[in-house]
């Protein structure tokens, strides 16, 4: 998705304190993931698309793990915890350089919130009015509080469910939460806030009666549900997911890509996929994997932090892990694992093979079975291939180790030292043969199995 364009000048304050009591979890409610990204990760990342002057993330004591998350942007603690309002409010002082441009106020818990919508938001918010308010034509509204505007479609008040009249519930624009707020305006709307109700908490929607006693303007813009869909639970993080991974598949047929089976392929939030890819089923992509143009990934494989160049061939049940590269035309076949390994144009590794932490040449053949050496329980080092060479099945290259072009390595072979160019390579026991010794094995081990079967009968 390109970044939107940012007009005005424009900040944020993202909710994050939430425990998320029901997630039933020992990490804060927004570090879950979605298509392989905190929550609060894509709210940061729809407020970095709009490239905003500055981003605040309220979180609760404790949450060094939200903080480490959404660096280098600032973050404030909510002690109290007492609601919305409260939570805005502790953001102020983080916000005193702030006094002209929008304010938006957002959630962590939401983590489907687009660019688009927000640049929106604050080119309305730049129109004259102090308040806008991100609202959503629900299925069923069942349980939302209602925006409610005048005759000439400005937003007067935010009704909860339980307090609508039957007109107002009639009504089936709801209330997202997500605001945007004049900067001038912010701090005396908020400071107005007061906790005169049941709860004894701050409400943010106050804001909205507090502007409208002052006199300014408010107004409402919508989006779909889905949007400002918010998650509480692991059955509404599994609902989000399927959304976003959903909207995703089409995304990626609608750009030339072919997905055989596309439920069974899922991809994360910065998977970049080239034209004419077929992508077979069960395949799964980790963050940071970049495909270019006709490539073919076969069913059951897993690419995490990969670069897959084009016309290259990976799969079935392969694993790119992070560091992997894979030049023009390479391959990589089944329960092939590589790992921060550059395959050249043309390499081919086909099938039962781990390479790690190696470079290799352009049209070299890794035979089954082969393995690199990489890591001596210390440290790890180096196995460089050159062009053309040749690994013969269950070969084992101690790393560091060079194999220069157009060699080969025998089959069997344990390599610990360099390989000169063009020359074969052996590294394994001279074979031996006893005449008759087979015979022997089985008669032995024939009377041995029937004494241990008299000694059990006895027992």
């Amino acid at each position: 998705m390109t970044s939107a364009a940012k007009q005005f000048p424009a900040a944020a304050i993202i909710l994050g304190a939430g425990k998320g009591t029901r997630m039933k979890s020992k990490h804060p409610k927004v570090m879950h993931k979605v298509a392989s990204l905190s929550m609060i990760g894509h709210v940061i990342k729809a407020v970095t698309q709009i490239n905003a002057d500055k981003a605040v993330v309220v979180v609760g004591p404790n949450m060094e793990m939200v903080e480490a998350e959404v660096a280098p942007h600032q973050t404030v603690i909510q002690h109290n915890q007492a609601g919305t309002g409260d939570a805005v409010k502790a953001a102020l002082p983080l916000m005193k350089d702030f006094k002209q441009g929008t304010v938006l106020i957002l959630f962590g818990d939401t983590p489907f919130i687009q660019p688009e919508t927000l640049q929106s938001m604050i080119s309305l918010r730049e129109e004259g009015n102090a308040v806008v308010v991100l609202g959503f034509d629900a299925d069923n509204p069942t349980g939302y509080g209602r925006l409610i505007s005048n005759a000439e479609g400005k937003l007067t008040a935010i009704v909860e469910q339980k307090d609508a009249s039957p007109e107002e519930l009639k009504v089936n624009v709801c209330n997202s939460g997500v605001m945007a707020i004049d900067a001038e305006h912010l701090e005396e709307l908020l400071l107005a806030i007061d906790n005169n109700n049941a709860s004894g908490e701050y409400y943010l929607t106050d804001v909205v009666k507090l502007a409208c006693d002052r006199d300014l303007e408010c107004a409402v813009i919508t989006t779909d549900e889905d949007q400002v869909m918010g998650v509480n639970s692991r059955a509404n993080l599994a609902h989000a997911e399927k959304v976003w991974q959903e909207k995703r598949r089409r995304v990626a047929m609608d750009e030339g890509v072919t997905l055989i089976d596309p439920d069974t392929v899922f991809f994360a939030h910065d998977t970049v996929i080239g034209r004419d890819v077929v992508i077979g089923p069960n395949v799964f992509f980790g963050p940071k994997v970049r495909v270019a143009d006709d490539v073919e990934i076969k069913a059951f494989s897993h690419l995490e932090g990969a670069t897959v160049g084009t016309a290259a061939q990976v799969g079935p049940y392969a694993r790119l892990r992070p560091g992997a590269e894979l030049q023009e035309a390479a391959f990589v076949g089944n329960f092939v694992e590589v790992k921060n390994t550059v395959m050249g144009e043309g390499a081919k590794a086909s099938h039962l093979t781990y390479l790690g932490d190696s470079e290799i040449g352009a049209g070299s053949n890794i035979g089954a079975g082969t393995i690199t050496c990489n890591y001596d329980g210390f440290n790890k080092a180096k196995t460089i291939l050159g062009e053309n060479v040749f690994i013969g099945s269950n070969s084992a290259l101690v790393a560091p180790v060079t194999i220069e072009k157009d060699a080969m390595v025998s089959a069997g072979s344990v390599i610990t030292k360099d390989v000169s160019a063009e020359s074969m390579a052996f590294a394994r026991s001279p074979q031996k043969e006893k005449e008759g010794m087979a015979t022997k094995f089985r008669e032995l081990a024939k009377k041995k199995k029937e004494a241990a079967k008299a000694a059990q009968k006895k027992d």
